[in-house]
C-alpha cells in the first residue's frame, strides 16, 4: 500500500520590509511520506523568505528534476530555483544553467558544514547560486509550531525572519555561505 502525503494548511500574514511585500498567504503544504517535519518547516521558511508573485511549491521529493520551490515566467522559463539540504554539485550545475537564480537552504549544521567544505571550491563558480544555512536551534524552534492548520505571522527585516503563532515566536537568521 502506497503512503499518501500529509496535508497541512497555513495562513500566513507576511510583512517583508526588505522587499516591501505585504500579503496574506493561504498555502497548502503536502508533506511527502519520507519528509521529516524539520524538512517541511525549512521548506516553508524558504518559501516565506523568497515570497513573490508566481512562487510555488513543486512536486519536490516526488520529482527528481524539479526543485522544492520555484518561480517560472509566463513563458515557462525558470526564474528562481530553490533546493533544500545538501544537493550534489551536478544538480546545482544543471540548476544554475536552467534558472536565472538558484538558492539552497541547508538545515543540519554539522552535515552542512562538511558539505560546504567539500563543495565550496566548485560552487564558487556559479555566480547565480546563493547558499544559506539555518542553525539547528532555529530549526527546532520552527518545528515546535507545526499544526495541521497553522495561523502564522511572518515579518522579514534585514534578512531576519520572525515567525510566530499565538503561542510562540521564532527568529530565523539564515547564515549565508555564498
Amino acid at each position: 500500500m502506497t503512503l499518501k502525503a500529509t496535508i497541512y494548511k497555513a495562513t500566513i500574514n507576511i510583512s517583508n520590509l526588505d522587499n516591501h511585500y505585504y500579503d496574506e498567504l493561504n498555502l497548502t503544504i503536502a508533506q511527502h511520506p519520507s519528509e521529516s517535519d524539520k524538512r517541511m518547516m525549512v521548506r516553508l521558511v524558504a518559501y516565506i523568505l523568497n515570497v513573490q508573485d508566481r512562487l510555488e511549491f513543486t512536486k519536490g521529493l516526488s520529482e527528481e528534476g524539479e526543485p522544492e520551490i520555484w518561480v517560472k515566467s509566463y513563458t515557462d522559463d525558470i526564474e528562481l530555483w530553490i533546493d533544500l539540504g545538501r544537493p550534489d554539485e551536478n544538480r546545482l550545475r544543471k540548476a544554475s544553467h536552467k534558472s536565472q537564480k538558484v538558492v539552497v537552504y541547508n538545515y543540519d549544521e554539522h552535515a552542512s558544514a562538511i558539505w560546504w567544505k567539500n563543495n565550496q571550491a566548485k560552487l564558487k563558480n556559479y555566480n547565480n547560486l546563493s547558499v544559506y544555512s539555518i542553525s539547528d536551534e532555529q530549526v527546532v524552534g520552527i518545528e515546535s509550531i507545526i499544526e495541521r492548520t497553522m495561523q502564522l505571522q511572518a515579518t522579514i527585516e534585514d534578512g531576519q525572519l520572525w515567525l510566530s503563532n499565538d503561542e510562540t515566536s521564532q527568529l530565523i537568521e539564515p547564515e549565508q555561505f555564498q
